[in-house]
């Protein structure tokens, strides 16, 4: 991940359900996991370990958003992030993980589209304190898709 964000002329709010839509259209190829985790950048990957990343990122820095727009400090989060595997992330990941991970991916890229379609472009990038603007935490989102690619495409013949 990034150190600061680039940004460009898309919607943020495009950048993160599109982000959103990358992740879950690999993750329909995950119920065919084989149950070996990746290797990738000394950590280790699985489908239910890239959807909990990705949901963890977008809550993180949803509640950042929000205590941004608030004007009030970010609590910061105490995650384990990507350092950590769980023995849930090993589960085996099955039509109905899938169907629950794409019923809490879109929930949250709707919540990002509603509350960032609310802000003027100076309030997209106004920066606080040498923090992050709106708009760079958007465009940071987009790195979530590294979890899911980490994971990579499982389509194809079965082994």
């Amino acid at each position: 991940m990034s150190d600061t964000p680039v940004t460009d002329a898309r919607d943020p709010a495009e950048v993160v359900t599109g982000m959103v839509h990358k992740v879950l259209e690999l993750a329909r190829t995950w119920t065919r996991w084989d149950g070996e985790p990746r290797v990738v950048d000394d950590r280790v990957y699985s489908p239910h370990k890239a959807i909990r990343r990705v949901t963890d990122h977008l809550i993180d820095h949803l509640a950042q958003i929000e205590a941004l727009i608030a004007g009030v400090p970010t609590i910061p989060d105490h995650w384990h992030a990507s350092a950590i595997t769980t023995p849930a992330d090993l589960a085996p990941f099955t039509s109905e993980d899938l169907d629950e991970a794409n019923s809490r991916l879109t929930r949250l890229a709707q919540v990002f589209t509603i509350r960032l379609q609310q802000l003027s472009d100076a309030e997209l990038d106004a920066r606080q304190d040498g923090a992050w603007s709106v708009r760079q935490i958007a465009f940071h989102l987009d790195e979530s898709l590294y979890y899911a690619e980490a994971v990579g495409s499982l389509a194809g013949p079965l082994p």
